[in-house]
């Protein structure tokens, strides 16, 4: 068998292949009120019908400010977990395991009204100027993280993922060229990390299923964070319990990227090797001989899809054909799985 379809097993849960489904936003709950709607009903359920090993929903903000549009799920209410649960019963009669991104936009935040940050500064001249958090707003933010995480183990999510990438509050407390503070909580890389620290403390006090956090390893712009820079906080992140880091890049502050097919992979064989620690790989992975290698070569241990996922829910059907590896079908599509 392919290394693509083994099982792996992190705490208790089990995968049955090493295809996940990275978290992208549909920006689809349209009430604005964070529920989850019939789009997502379908949209998640089809690609666990496509025999996807482990699927992320989109990033669900933790506070309503934090989300990074008015249309995100949300996880700050109790009122959102029945459709959260709902969502998790569709994905799992398939044999997928359940994984959600809990996540803060902190200046990225596109809604109405006053957003957060570590520091006042705008993304671009596109987006508004954050206020500066004030310790007691830091602290409440930890504490909604925690309320989501237990909301995710009400619902019956197999794998929380912290949204530590992408420009988005976490990320812009750990980069020094978005984090411009002097207390405790900017400055050195200790105090950069904090947040993130006690956000995995807070979490881990009420989860005890796998985690994992989502880095942008490369911020492309000098003084900014590297992959070899990210080493000290992702040997911290091990410390933490922390199962598993997916491996993006960019996106922190506007800089100009050279991508191209596994243009994010180095990175995560970087700190695979050196932290060491698990990690997932994604970036432009489209054919399944290229997933094949990363895994083979042992720069990642999952493979995380993104917009191929979108262009094609069947992948991992295409995948098996590929690479000469026979998997389950669907009861109802056994006729045409062939």
């Amino acid at each position: 068998m392919s290394k693509l379809f083994e099982e792996f097993t992190i705490k208790d849960v089990t995968f049955k292949n090493r295809i996940v489904m990275a978290p992208m936003c549909m920006y689809s709950s349209h009430n604005q009120d964070g529920q989850v709607e019939d789009w997502h009903r379908v949209h998640y359920q089809t690609r666990a019908v496509g025999q996807v090993g482990l699927i992320i929903l989109e990033a669900s903000a933790v506070q309503p400010e934090g989300r990074i549009s008015q249309d995100d799920l949300g996880i700050w209410s109790d009122e959102q977990t029945n459709g959260l649960s709902e969502l998790v019963d569709l994905i799992k009669a398939h044999g997928a395991k359940t994984g959600i991104q809990l996540a803060h936009a902190g200046r990225k935040a596109t809604v109405k009204g006053d957003i957060f940050a570590p520091s006042p500064l705008a993304f671009n001249y596109h987006y508004k100027t954050p206020i500066e958090m004030t310790k007691a707003d830091i602290a409440k933010t930890i504490e909604a993280f925690k309320e989501a995480a237990i909301r995710s183990k009400k619902a019956g999510f197999d794998v929380i993922e912290l949204h530590g990438a992408h420009g988005y509050l976490i990320n812009e407390f750990l980069s020094p060229l978005t984090n411009k503070r002097t207390d405790e909580y900017g400055g050195s890389e200790e105090n950069r990390y904090r947040m993130l620290r006690e956000t995995i403390e807070a979490v881990r006090s009420v989860w005890e299923g796998p985690l994992f956090v989502r880095i942008s390893a490369h911020d492309y712009k000098e003084g900014g964070m590297t992959p070899e820079a990210y080493l000290v906080m992702t040997k911290w992140m091990k410390e933490q319990d922390v199962d598993l880091i997916d491996v993006s890049s960019g996106a922190n502050v506007p800089a100009t990227i050279d991508s191209y097919p596994g243009y994010q992979v180095k990175f995560s064989e970087t700190i695979k090797h050196e932290t060491p620690i698990a990690t997932g790989a994604v970036g432009m992975i489209t054919s399944p001989l290229q997933a094949e290698e990363i895994l083979k070569n042992d720069r990642a241990d999952l493979i995380f899809l993104a917009r191929e996922l979108l262009r094609d829910p069947y992948w991992a059907y295409r995948a098996a054909k590929e690479l000469h590896t026979e998997i389950k079908s669907p009861v109802q599509y056994e006729r045409g799985w062939i």
